[in-house]
């Protein structure tokens, strides 16, 4: 049996945060946690290919950036997530 490599303690959080953010979706009405969904999971993909794993500064910065989201989309008051795109 192949052993899986070590998941270090940066990507446990960033792991955490996935699936906080994908609970949180489901407390919302079906359209909109559908929604979330594919942003949240664009927004964690499109990092993933982007941001260097060794940038650990910047990472931390979009850790605490995403854990603000979280909180905010947590707020019962709060019906969705919207997303700005800013063309290069």
């Amino acid at each position: 049996m192949a052993s899986r490599p070590k998941i270090s303690g940066i990507q446990k959080q960033v792991l955490a945060l996935y699936r906080g953010f994908l609970r949180t979706a489901r407390l919302k009405a079906p359209e909109e946690r559908r929604r979330i969904e594919s942003v949240v999971s664009a927004e964690f993909r499109d990092n993933a290919r982007n941001v260097d794993r060794r940038n650990f500064v910047y990472i931390e910065y979009l850790l605490r950036r995403g854990k603000r989201q979280l909180e905010q989309l947590k707020n019962p008051d709060i019906t969705g997530l919207a997303t700005l795109e800013v063309k290069k």
